[in-house]
């Protein structure tokens, strides 16, 4: 492989670490080479916040192979990127310096808004200008990012502390849900998205809303919507609140059951639900979900920025 000719991200996730390495000047991001090591971070937070030690072998660990992986295939130009799980941990800077020294690769984060920013113009990419004005939310683990815009690049991006990981921390301590847990969380949740706003959603209408995160996936496969005829899948507010209170009743193993759930991501789908439902409520009710998230927005910039400069045009990744 040429590595003059590739570009990649290695997404430090909670539930896996990925690379993912394209061609230079494919913007439909094939991949050329793809590696993905699991993690568990999520089972490595202690009361504290803090990641443990074995949450921070692991990364190392997953970052030493995902070198050697790119080595071997003779890729050099990439980003390293971590998530919330690892940018909101209360031990960040340990994290990313024990990473540094035993690996040579240093993460790097992005703000809750560029992401946001990213998510846009991945879902920009995916649907084109043909699709009019789009409104992105993207529900992550540890935040939800929210965009809008009529062109190529978002005209407003912001974050939310409303990740899934984080409101199931905050609020189900148990594996199951008391029916006032959920209203309350309900209610907390479409405040918080409507006051983020501060009364700027009338402005949203019209607009086509995306989903663009796995947890919005999951939860539309779960709901049925995506065999229904939509290629991209769709999710509905109304079968959110259908599914809430079964998804409130269940153990986190028999959510896992569930088709679309995933095992590591079946804690959280109660609080990504009620947050989804939220975000939903106000952006139209209904979202079309699309493959494309945060790192094919990173990706589609490193993508552009390595070709020819055009004149009065620059991008920042950061």
């Amino acid at each position: 492989m040429n590595e003059a000719a590739t570009t990649g991200v290695l997404d430090v996730g909670c539930f896996s670490a990925r690379l993912t390495v394209v061609q230079h000047g494919d913007t439909r991001l094939r991949p050329v080479l793809s590696h993905k090591t699991r993690l568990h971070l999520d089972r490595a937070l202690d009361l504290a916040g803090r990641l443990r030690p074995e949450g921070i072998e692991a990364i190392v660990a997953a970052v030493r192979t995902a070198n050697r992986v790119a080595a071997r295939h003779g890729v050099s130009d990439i980003f390293p990127l971590a998530t919330s799980s690892v940018r909101d941990a209360r031990n960040a800077d340990e994290v990313v310096e024990r990473v540094h020294s035993e690996t040579g690769t240093r993460l790097g984060f992005l703000s809750g808004t560029r992401e946001a920013q990213l998510s846009y113009v991945a879902a920009r990419r995916w649907f084109g200008a043909s699709a009019g004005p789009l409104a992105v939310v993207d529900i992550g683990g540890g935040t939800v990012e929210l965009a809008a815009g009529h062109g190529s690049d978002a005209q407003f991006a912001l974050s939310l502390g409303l990740g899934a990981r984080e409101v199931t921390r905050a609020w189900f301590g148990a594996d199951t849900a008391s029916a006032a847990a959920v209203a309350r969380l309900r209610a907390h949740a479409l405040k918080r998205v409507r006051d983020a706003l501060d009364g700027t959603e009338h402005q949203l209408r019209g607009y086509r809303t995306v989903g663009s995160s796995k947890v919005l996936r999951q939860l539309a496969r779960l709901a049925g919507t995506a065999r229904r005829g939509s290629p991209e899948g769709e999710l509905c507010v109304e079968d959110l609140r259908e599914w809430i209170p079964r998804l409130a009743a269940m153990p986190a193993t028999r959510r896992s059951e569930l088709p679309g759930i995933s095992r590591p991501r079946a804690r959280q789908a109660l609080a990504g639900a009620v947050v989804a439902e939220a975000l939903l409520t106000v952006f139209g009710g209904r979202a079309t979900i699309c493959p494309w998230s945060t790192t094919q927005g990173l990706l589609l910039t490193m993508v552009e920025q390595r070709q020819p400069e055009q004149p009065g045009r620059s991008q920042s990744v950061a």
